[in-house]
């Protein structure tokens, strides 16, 4: 894997106003960075401070990490006579790839380029997208620190032998991998108890999840159970229920069937015929009755008539039995023959009508004997009829009612009812078992993997501190112990490192910058750029001038890097092949199209 950093280009950033100025990093050599300030009097007046020659480290800092390399507040970097329109690029390459980073304020933008295809990402909040900058860093594999202490090395940095024990720790672990570990342990936390963004859950949230499902599910399945046993105990009543409305049913038709019913309606039929004839018979026996006494009316009324007509033909009166005149004999004869007449009419009517009745009562007079009925009404024999009939019909419609509990039931334990499978769940405790075992190979100090990094890359980080303390002639001993402490001896003297002289200082801290970067292209990837900035400018004899230009150098020619010392060192300019100029003119940086060579 290769990382090139190829062009910088910024405007309105610090000094720089707002024509755009641009740095190339697409060479492979030594530059010297020089200032010119001609608000100041440029190079007669020896004029080099404040041009703008760190801004160009500030703005490479701050496109790639959102953050100036010193501690500068991010809206006072924007230019102060322009005030908005601020804006820093930088274009790289990693491993045939072409990338471009935009980042401005005022208005507040990032934009992050693949081959000239924007990335796009969701979480944009003025300017500033978490998401984009995480996929920077992704890519650079450098944090803001090792930046500083690696590619862009400054004067105001804090120097790694100065800083307290625990940043110190944390920057050696960084290099040699330790945070690779970390990284991977806490990525494995993460997997382990899902404390991921975007709410990824964890191996221990995966079991809860699971332990929850499979409780719910039991829960649900005693709920149903308890469902079916309710349904069961229904059922079994409904069954009872059953059982004995069909027992009571065929108990009441039991007890109905003991009578023939149809017998019993043909007995009444014969019933009502026979107290029709016995009533019709009655009322002739009745009317003959009453028939035969007006015949004996009748027949005493002859007697009497025929008595009076022969009376009255003895010449005498009816009535007292005198002898009568003659003018009225005749008369009475003819009235007592007319009652005579009268007398006999009416006895032949009478003795019709009882010849008529008795002639009928001959015909009707065997009528039989009455019949026998089990119930004495006909409606009783009908009800009868009907209930045989309602029993019936009641026991086939009864026989036919399913029991309405047994499909639910069926259905309950068939498809409600959840079987439950505890393969999921011992599969994410061996997997937690697993992830448990590897955190802590991965965190605990004393693991063998921890040990094993730090003994081989510990090792090679001291050979080349050893090799650039040799090469840029520091006398003194450097070594990183396996605590990741660092002890400084010289002539078997233990010293700290503000013992050492300011020169002292300066080269150790270049030697621990260049065994850092060595140890980080080591195990990560080429870098191609390199800043020194007025390291070598103070407090360095000549030959740790000397030493530090023929290291710059060498590293440039053999690793093909692009190596940049900003100085204020005029002297620097014949032991360089190339120097850029930062001018400072009417308030504003510019910085030379071309570099200059030598």
């Amino acid at each position: 894997m290769t990382f090139s950093i190829r062009a910088l280009t910024v405007k309105n950033f610090m000094s720089v106003g707002n024509q755009t100025q641009a740095v190339d990093f697409n060479r492979d050599d030594l530059t010297l960075v020089l200032g010119k300030n001609l608000d100041q009097g440029g190079d007669d007046a020896g004029a080099r401070n404040g041009t703008g020659k760190t801004t160009i480290i500030n703005a490479l800092s701050y496109v790639l990490y959102g953050n100036a390399l010193t501690k500068i507040k991010v809206n006072n970097l924007i230019n102060k006579t322009n005030g908005k329109n601020m804006v820093c690029t930088v274009e790289f390459e990693k491993d045939g790839l072409t990338y471009r980073i935009e980042r401005g304020r005022k208005p507040n933008f990032l934009r992050f380029f693949i081959e000239d295809q924007e990335q796009m990402m969701d979480d944009e909040a003025q300017g500033d997208s978490r998401k984009t900058q995480e996929e920077i860093e992704r890519l650079l594999a450098m944090t803001h620190d090792m930046f500083k202490h690696i590619l862009a090395l400054n004067t105001y940095t804090q120097p790694f032998l100065s800083m307290p024990a625990a940043p110190q720790r944390n920057v050696i672990e960084q290099l040699l991998g330790i945070t690779l570990l970390s990284e991977k342990a806490d990525n494995l936390k993460k997997v382990l108890n899902g404390d991921k963004p975007n709410d990824i859950p964890g191996t221990k949230d995966l079991i809860r999840d699971e332990e929850v499902r499979i409780a719910t599910i039991k829960q649900s399945n005693e709920k149903i159970g308890d469902t079916i046993k309710n349904l069961e105990l229904r059922q079994k009543a409904w069954k009872k229920s059953h059982k004995e409305k069909l027992d009571k049913l065929a108990e009441q038709l039991e007890e109905l069937s003991h009578l023939d019913i149809q017998a019993e309606l043909d007995a009444h039929a014969e019933l009502k015929e026979w107290t029709e004839r016995k009533a019709l018979a009655d009322a002739l026996a009745k009317e003959l009755s009453s028939a035969e006494t007006t015949l004996k009316r009748a027949d005493k009324h002859l007697d009497k008539a025929k008595n009076n007509y022969d009376t009255a033909k003895d010449m005498k009166c009816p009535t007292c039995e005198q002898e009568l005149h003659d003018d009225k004999h005749e008369h009475l004869i003819d009235e007592a023959r007319r009652e005579w007449d009268s007398a006999e009419e009416e006895y032949r009517e009478a003795k019709e009508l009882v010849d008529d009745i008795s002639s009928q009562l001959a015909t009707d007079q065997h009528i039989g004997p009455k019949p026998e009925t089990f119930y004495e009404e006909l409606h009783e024999a009908h009800n009868h009829s009907s209930t045989l009939n309602y029993l019936t019909t009641q026991i086939e419609e009864t026989q036919k009612e399913t029991d309405p509990y047994s499909e639910q039931i069926n259905q309950l334990k068939n498809e409600a009812l959840t079987d439950i499978s505890y393969d999921t769940l011992n599969d994410l405790s061996k997997l937690k078992d697993h992830q448990e075992f590897l955190l802590k190979l991965l965190t605990n100090k004393d693991s063998y993997i921890r040990k094993k990094i730090i003994d081989q890359n510990l090792s090679f980080l001291n050979n080349r501190l050893g090799y650039y303390l040799d090469k840029i002639g520091l006398p003194h001993t450097v070594e990183f112990q396996n605590d990741l402490s660092v002890e400084i001896t010289e002539y078997g003297r233990d010293l700290d490192f503000d013992n050492l002289s300011r020169g002292e200082r300066n080269r150790l801290i270049l030697s621990l910058s260049w065994a850092f970067r060595d140890v980080w292209e080591n195990l990560y990837h080429p870098v191609n750029l390199l800043f020194i900035d007025e390291l070598i400018d103070s407090g360095m004899d000549t030959s740790g001038v000397d030493s530090s230009i023929g290291i710059l150098k060498k590293i440039s020619r053999d690793r093909k890097k692009s190596v940049w010392l900003v100085s204020h060192k005029d002297d620097l300019a014949s032991r360089v092949n190339n120097v850029l100029t930062v001018t400072k003119e009417n308030g504003y940086t510019s910085y030379a199209t071309d570099v200059e060579i030598l």
